[in-house]
């Protein structure tokens, strides 16, 4: 393990036995450390800022509540991810459930129009090519599988290594690399940006 890798694990554990004691001070150093990369993770499977510090903070929260059955089976940083990834989707779930229904009441005629309206990330004055296809790239991200949909996340927004990746996902390298293949597969067939095959 390198060195900047050995301290920063050296220094979590700490972190992690002072907050299973309960202080305070130890869990304001925990958010002031990650709250940037958990925020950032959130944000880019949710292509929502409001969104994302909701459910960025229900991961703190949840951390603050649960870090008592942290084991150090893996390190914080990966738990950090997980938690955040998993969060994410709930919320696209709910998200989602949340549109059909209001489209299907909308066509049953329960209510006069859909109380959701989906994001619209090409904005009608964007008439530069290039964010015209970042839209057309978000909005495909958004819809693959959720497996891929995070790999894709970590490795293209965090640049987490496959390492790290299989680490948060609970699997192996070789299925990170599989996820990955799909989702740039899959992106390539819709989009005319170049993918960076890394």
């Amino acid at each position: 393990m390198p060195a900047t890798q050995y301290g920063a694990a050296s220094a979590d554990a700490e972190l992690v036995a002072q907050l299973q004691q309960g202080s305070e001070a130890a869990f304001r150093t925990l958010v002031e450390r990650y709250q940037n990369r958990i925020y950032r993770t959130v944000v880019a499977l949710l292509r929502s800022p409001e969104e994302a510090e909701d459910v960025a903070q229900e991961v703190f929260v949840e951390v603050y509540q649960t870090i008592g059955r942290f084991r150090g089976e893996a390190a914080l940083s990966t738990w950090l991810y997980r938690l955040a990834t998993s969060r994410a989707l709930k919320h696209q779930q709910r998200a989602r459930a949340q549109k059909r229904f209001a489209y299907f009441t909308s066509l049953l005629g329960f209510d006069n129009k859909v109380l959701h309206e989906p994001t619209d990330h090409a904005h009608p004055q964007a008439q530069l090519e290039g964010q015209q296809q970042l839209a057309l790239l978000l909005a495909h991200i958004a819809r693959l599988p959720s497996q891929q949909q995070v790999a894709f996340t970590l490795r293209h927004e965090q640049e987490l290594s496959y390492e790290e990746i299989a680490a948060v996902l609970e699997t192996t390298v070789p299925a990170v690399e599989s996820l990955l293949f799909r989702a740039r597969k899959t992106l390539r067939t819709h989009l005319t940006i170049p993918l960076r095959h890394a």
